[in-house]
């Protein structure tokens, strides 16, 4: 697919870190974002096409602030689709609400933000952790270990399973943290060994997942961690994209719990797999991040067909009035918080780097970014938004990584 050389141009920021330590990442979302675009231009009922005007921090989080003010100012950018950690979307918030532009934000976050100047495209806290800490209490017990990067994503999701766990007479054995460039992770098996706790939370992103992967693995293979059965992983934002850069016998037995995985069968996905492998080659691989910056730029070419004028105000109305068939199945913004109706999903990983979706799939569930509607004392059964799956019973058996 070509852009448009006849249809009137809207300029559209996309602002990821293709480099440094979740550069991986960031390509997967800039790719989705241009495969979008390219579609856009070639599809006659709109009647505009968006320049992409592309810029890469570098994981840097003073150049997110100066590409945005950039893009915002001296390019003639309203709507930007950018930014993967919540520590950077933290920073280019203000320079977007100063401009009365908007950020469409494409990656899973923790909750408990809602600004009128960013539309939240990933999954809210309630449609991905919630469920998880359910089903993992539920299934392994409530004795947990949890390791994250530093900063506001793992701080907040490991605030929230803390919460739900010991609410529910569990125990919180440790809660550690790497820097986002980390990898010195043998202390961290260390811990594990002595603690041995029913399972393991991860919030670790980029290289820091790559190393613990690869050793805890090792680990459990060679026999470090003892005769019991090795806990398992569990995790809100590991995904295929990451699994390509671990070692493929350490890919097996970790748990996901995303709204996208690439091993979706739909008409959709598979339309939206196939065009992303033959624009950017067979071996890159589809991911919940590839998928929301894929559907944040169909989201507002529908929002600015639909209002006519591509304003901050305009699109901000139009937008909740707009519906999408996404690969991960039909996608809305709610018009109470701007943050999207999704459908959870459980996957389990497997050696070749995808995911058996074990359960959900089926129920659309609201956004609730704070938490708002959720009774950590009496919804313990929140993970019943995975149990419409006809895969819901094979999932019930634990899955350990395989020795």
């Amino acid at each position: 697919m070509t852009l448009s050389t006849t249809k009137q141009t809207v300029p559209l920021g996309l602002l990821f870190s293709t480099t440094g330590t979740y550069g991986s990442v960031g390509q997967a979302m800039l790719s989705g974002s241009l495969l979008a675009i390219e579609e856009i231009a070639a599809e006659k009922q709109f009647d505009f096409a968006f320049e992409p005007v592309i810029a890469d921090p570098g994981g840097d989080l003073s150049r997110y602030t100066e590409l945005a003010q950039t893009m915002l100012e001296d390019r003639s950018v309203t709507h930007v689709v950018g930014c993967y950690t919540s520590s950077s979307r933290k920073e280019v918030v203000p320079v977007f609400e100063r401009a009365n532009a908007l950020l469409w934000y494409p990656s899973h976050y923790e909750g408990f933000e809602c600004s009128d100047n960013v539309i939240y495209i990933g999954s809210s806290p309630n449609q991905h952790i919630v469920p998880l800490a359910g089903y993992m209490l539920s299934v392994y017990g409530n004795r947990i270990y949890t390791i994250g990067s530093n900063y506001v994503w793992a701080w907040e999701s490991n605030r929230v399973m803390r919460d739900i766990v010991e609410t529910h007479g569990g125990e919180l054995l440790a809660e550690r943290y790497l820097s986002l460039d980390d990898t010195d992770v043998e202390w961290i098996v260390d811990e594990i060994r002595t603690l041995k706790p029913d399972f393991i939370f991860s919030t670790l992103i980029g290289a820091s997942t790559h190393a613990f992967l690869n050793r805890y693995t090792e680990a459990v293979r060679q026999g470090e961690l003892g005769d019991c059965p090795a806990p398992p992983i569990a995790s809100c934002n590991l995904s295929e994209t990451e699994l390509q850069h671990v070692d493929p016998q350490a890919r097996a037995g970790h748990f996901s719990s995303s709204v996208y995985f690439q091993s979706i069968i739909s008409p959709a996905n598979s339309l939206f797999v196939s065009q992303y492998k033959a624009r950017f080659g067979a071996a890159n691989v589809t991911s919940v991040d590839a998928e929301a910056s894929y559907n944040a730029v169909h989201l507002l070419a529908r929002a600015i067909q639909k209002a006519g004028k591509h304003d901050v105000a305009s699109i901000r109305e139009a937008i909740t009035e707009c519906t999408f068939d996404a690969p991960q199945g039909c996608v809305r913004v709610d018009p109470g918080n701007f943050h999207c109706v999704l459908t959870p999903r459980l996957g389990r990983s497997e050696e070749n780097g995808q995911f058996e979706v074990i359960m959900g799939g089926h129920s659309p569930l609201s956004p609730d970014p704070y938490l708002a509607w959720f009774d950590a004392k009496h919804d313990v059964d929140a993970w019943s938004v995975f149990k419409d799956s006809s895969n819901a019973s094979e999932a019930a058996t634990p899955a350990q990584v395989v020795k």
